[in-house]
């Protein structure tokens, strides 16, 4: 990750190194302050000196062939001319902005603005683009400054560029190059937790708004930055889910009192797919120590036959091959958190015998994103699908091997439901998650006169998959509420002659110590009790990563208790 000094609050830095998802986490979530290293600033010059050129040579009134954006229309319209005067540049530029300012819907999160102010911010910072260096510095002086822009979340098709959602960043930022706009043209932005025009965000913070130049308006809509940083954070997110899902299995592995020879390294390494590989190691350091678990590579099972369902036994498959897509899924990420996306692209290292050195493509086509979205809404929704299926083996007293039904020994029988409804919160969130993961990237509708005839849905696919990504965090935030609940069940039935490994030992203490949403403690269910404060901090526990870093310091506890023995 590129950061900066302590002394510098951990700034992360743009610089000539690519950036990394691990730094939008850090400016989007945790709002770290942004640097430009200097050299990235020099990177830009070259492209925007053969901007400058056609623009005075356009002022000159020499003969300009036709370079889409900089003085044709845009689209359909782009073999059409768009002006006279050369100075109708800067208009063109700010007319684009106030026509693609046209979202509708809810405000996105401040983290995704965030995010797309950052990976818009390292994708002109490639030098491809023409700007100018004061357009990315503003971007980073709002982040720095907390100006946080209402962007709302439909609009983009995911290609030809997120032209609407990084309008509503556009428009708060720059101004006409001809005095002053009506507030009405600013746009929206939050400041205390109110909207307020754009005008009015910038002057609280003390920054002053820009004109902009020629092709600057289309730099700074045409790209992948909304559709990608939605998928980005949707990815970490997922990731540190996948990571919680184990924990949470394991747990439940050991108050059903499980089989370990689902786990064994050799039955892994017989099928060789890495993803398999790690989860079932990882499953092992977790259960290390549990003698809950009957059998293992050195000791026979004692029940026969060693076989558990499959949302036990088959975790390593299913979530080996999620392992795996998420890796494949974060490389594209990180490679588009780097892309300059936009068009045309500016190449003044191209042969003198080309003297256009602006490049008509398609690189804002958000594909890549979008299937890199789609993916993670299928296996998170699978993360879902698996783990639910255990909450419901938790609650079926003829399946749970021992415990009482509904996972609440209750004095008078049928007068608690104990677990029975947080495992339909989490059949309702599967379900929709189901629903939700039909893959957008399959669908298209042509725009623009059929010049635009193929779109990814990029951002339809970025906002499904944060979708998915929340409700399946409070599936696994059920798991460990009802897998705690579950090995103390066990370990209190008088049959029961084991304790849990240190791994699920340090996560039910977590819990224990958490206090839920209300402020009362989370403690062993022995009556029904009011349910969602408790849902909801165990899904902050799950999302803030506090499960998996609970686990990680129990187990390398462990190992450095036996290699001391």
């Amino acid at each position: 990750m590129n950061t900066g000094t302590l002394a510098e609050t951990q700034t992360v830095l743009i610089g000539m190194d690519p950036s990394s998802v691990e730094d939008l986490i850090q400016v989007a979530r945790h709002r770290r302050p942004v640097a430009l290293d200097p050299a990235v600033l020099e990177r830009m010059k070259p492209s925007q000196q053969w901007l400058d050129g056609v623009v005075d040579g356009m002022q000159a009134d020499t003969d300009t062939p036709p370079i889409y954006s900089i003085n044709t229309g845009f689209g359909s319209l782009a073999g059409r001319q768009a002006f006279a005067d050369p100075s109708d540049a800067a208009e063109l530029s700010r007319r684009l902005v106030l026509s693609n300012a046209s979202g509708v819907g809810r405000y996105v999160d401040e983290e995704v603005v965030r995010a797309t102010m950052f990976i818009r911010v390292v994708s002109l910072t490639q030098g491809y683009s023409g700007v100018r260096g004061n357009i990315v510095t503003l971007l980073v002086d709002m982040l720095n400054h907390g100006v946080y822009p209402a962007i709302p979340e439909y609009g983009s098709l995911g290609a030809s560029g997120d032209l609407i959602p990084l309008a509503h960043i556009a428009i708060v930022m720059t101004r006409s190059h001809i005095g002053e706009d009506d507030e009405l043209d600013s746009g929206e932005a939050f400041l205390d937790g109110k909207i307020v025009s754009g005008i009015a965000a910038m002057a609280s913070a003390g920054l002053d708004r820009l004109p902009l130049g020629a092709k600057d308006g289309l730099a700074l809509l045409n790209g992948t930055s909304f559709s990608c940083a939605q998928a980005a954070l949707a990815l970490f997110d997922a990731q540190n889910l996948l990571e919680t899902a184990q924990v949470t299995a394991a747990m439940t592995i050991e108050s059903l009192m499980g089989f370990g020879d689902a786990f064994i390294a050799e039955l892994h390494e017989a099928r060789g797919q890495k993803g398999q590989i790690a989860v079932a190691a990882r499953l092992r350091e977790l259960l290390a120590g549990s003698t809950l678990v009957d059998g293992n590579a050195s000791t026979d099972p004692v029940r026969q036959p060693p076989q558990d369902a499959y949302s036990l036994r088959c975790i390593p498959q299913v979530f080996g091959p999620i392992k795996e897509t998420l890796d494949f899924a974060a490389g594209i990420i990180n490679n588009e958190i780097n892309a300059a996306t936009d068009n045309p692209l500016i190449f003044p290292t191209l042969p003198d015998t080309r003297k256009l050195k602006a490049v008509s493509g398609g690189n804002f086509h958000a594909e890549y994103v979008a299937f890199a979205a789609d993916f993670i809404s299928i296996v998170v929704t699978e993360i879902g699908n698996i783990t639910e299926r255990r909450l419901f083996r938790l609650d079926d007293g003829s399946l749970n091997r021992g415990l009482p039904d509904m996972l609440v020994a209750s004095e008078q029988v049928g007068m608690d439901c104990g677990y029975m409804l947080p495992q339909y919160l989490a059949a309702a969130l599967v379900s929709d998650s189901k629903t939700l993961s039909h893959p957008d990237s399959v669908d298209s509708i042509p725009t623009c006169a059929n010049q635009e005839d193929h779109v990814s849905m990029a951002n339809n696919a970025g906002r499904h998959a944060r979708q998915i990504v929340a409700n399946i965090e409070t599936v696994v935030g059920i798991e460990l509420l009802m897998a705690a609940q579950a090995i103390e069940l066990r370990l209190g039935l008088p049959e029961t002659a084991g304790t849990p490994g240190p791994a699920s030992a340090a996560t039910v203490d977590l819990l224990r110590k958490s206090a839920s949403a209300d402020g009362r403690r989370i403690d062993h269910l022995r009556r029904d009790v009011v349910m969602y404060p408790r849902v909801r901090k165990a899904v902050e526990l799950v999302h803030s990563g506090a499960v998996v870093d609970t686990a990680n310091t129990a187990v390398a506890g462990t190992f450095e208790r036996n290699s001391l023995q």
